[in-house]
C-alpha cells in the first residue's frame, strides 16, 4: 500500500504517532474538491511505485469515517457518536493526508441527499449514533447513492434465446456521430427481458451502428438504434463509460436527440 500510495506514510504523523485502526477510503480529488474515481484509476495498478509527475498531478488522502482501535482499546462496540468522538480528537497535525469529513446530526437524510445531488457527490451515508462498528453490511448504517440519469440510444443486446440479459446504449457527440455509452445490465424484470427481446429481435444488423464498439465480443447482437431507454448511473467518463447503470425502460423519443451524458 505504502509503495502505491507513498503519500499515506504520513498517517501515522497526523494522528501522533498513535496507533489506532481507521476505517477510511483512499480517495483523489477533482477541481472542486469532490471524490473523482476517474482520477483515482490513474494511481493504479497497485505494487508499483508511481513516477514523480503523477504523485504531483494526482495525490491521494485518506478520508477517515470511523476509528476501530487506539493503542490497542477496542471501540467497536462504542456507540458511533463516541466513536466519532475520538475520531475528531486524533488528527493532530494537519498534514492534508487525513480528513475526517463533517457529520450533520438530525438532518433528514433527503435534505442532505438534495445538497449532496447539488454538489454532484456520489451519495450519503446515513448511521444511527448508537450503532456499534460491525463488519460489512449494517442494519444501522444505510447508504443511499446519487443516481443520474440519461435517455440514450439501444444499439445492441446480449442474453439466452428470447430474452435480453444486457444492453449496450449509445448517444450522439456534438458532431452528431453516435457513439457507445456503455453497458446497462441490471434493472430489468422478467416481463422486461421478454418485451425488450421481442422489440429488438427483428432489428438485428451485422454491422454496429457505433464508431466504438467493444474489442472484446461477448455475443452482442447489434441492432438498428431506433429504439431509446432511461438509464440510471453514478457517473460517466469517455473512457470508462457507465458506471452502476440501471435500466429504468424505454421512452418514447426521438434517437437522434439522445446525446452522451456530460462528464462531471
Amino acid at each position: 500500500m505504502s509503495l502505491t500510495f507513498p503519500e499515506l506514510a504520513s498517517v501515522s504523523q497526523a494522528v501522533g504517532g498513535r496507533a489506532v485502526v481507521l476505517d477510511g477510503e483512499i480517495v483523489a480529488l477533482d477541481a472542486q474538491g469532490r471524490p473523482s474515481f476517474t482520477r483515482l484509476q490513474r494511481r493504479w495498478p497497485q505494487n508499483r511505485r508511481p513516477k514523480p509527475h503523477l504523485l504531483r498531478s494526482v495525490p491521494v488522502q485518506l478520508i477517515a469515517f470511523d476509528v476501530l482501535s487506539v493503542d490497542g482499546r477496542d471501540l467497536t462496540d462504542e456507540p458511533y457518536v463516541k466513536r466519532r468522538e475520538v475520531l475528531e480528537s486524533l488528527i493532530v497535525e494537519e498534514t492534508g493526508v487525513v480528513t475526517v469529513p463533517k457529520a450533520f446530526f438530525g438532518v433528514p437524510a433527503a435534505d442532505m441527499l438534495e445538497v449532496a445531488a447539488q454538489h454532484h457527490m456520489e451519495g450519503i451515508v446515513s448511521k444511527r449514533v448508537d450503532s456499534p462498528y460491525r463488519e460489512g453490511r449494517s442494519p444501522w448504517w444505510v447508504k443511499s447513492p446519487v443516481r443520474r440519469t440519461a435517455e440514450l440510444a439501444v444499439v445492441a443486446f446480449a442474453g439466452p434465446p428470447g430474452r435480453v440479459g444486457a444492453l449496450l446504449v449509445a448517444g450522439h457527440r456534438d458532431d452528431g456521430v453516435l457513439e457507445l455509452a456503455g453497458q446497462v445490465g441490471t434493472g430489468f424484470s422478467a416481463v422486461m427481458r421478454r418485451h425488450l427481446f421481442e422489440v429488438l429481435h427483428p432489428l438485428v444488423r451485422g454491422v454496429p451502428s457505433v464508431v466504438n464498439p467493444p474489442v472484446d465480443d461477448q455475443g452482442w447482437r447489434w441492432v438498428e438504434p431506433r429504439h431509446v431507454g432511461e438509464v440510471a448511473f453514478r457517473e460517466w467518463t469517455p473512457a470508462q463509460g457507465l458506471r452502476h447503470a440501471s435500466w429504468k425502460g424505454l421512452r418514447e423519443a426521438d434517437v437522434l436527440a439522445t446525446r452522451l451524458p456530460s462528464v462531471i
